[in-house]
């Protein structure tokens, strides 16, 4: 694939590179796997972060999780099924090493699917 250009891309496509970055906790590029270490010898090395910094991150990440559920709460179930199908694809499959990240970012998609649904079709007040 990183012979064509992006435009003669389609949607399947799109998303089969999207989740192939996956397969090694987002080691890959936009085009492809990057270099062994090319990506490491160019970065400069980054600070621990603080406490205060982890808080502020942790309830980013909270606030993005519930943004998340609000729009799948009104997804199209053809929608919601892709956010499954997209879970199930980076779940570990037969010959791949199970990494508990992966795993648990796969388990944590169907769980934030499954929080939508309570509050899909339900009227505002």
């Amino acid at each position: 694939m990183p012979d064509r250009k992006p435009a003669e891309l389609d949607a399947a496509q799109w998303r089969h590179m999207a989740l192939s970055r996956w397969e090694n906790e987002g080691g890959a590029g936009p085009y492809g796997p990057l270099e062994s270490g090319s990506l490491s010898d160019r970065l400069p090395e980054v600070p621990q972060l603080t406490n205060t910094e982890l808080v502020h991150l942790r309830v980013r990440v909270i606030a993005l999780e519930n943004l998340v559920i609000a729009l799948l709460a009104q997804a199209s179930d053809r929608q919601l099924e892709l956010v499954r199908e997209m879970a199930a694809y980076i779940s570990p499959r037969p010959g791949f090493t199970q990494h508990p990240l992966t795993v648990h970012a796969a388990a944590q998609m169907i769980h934030i699917v499954e929080r939508a649904g309570r509050f899909h079709d339900v009227p505002l007040c």
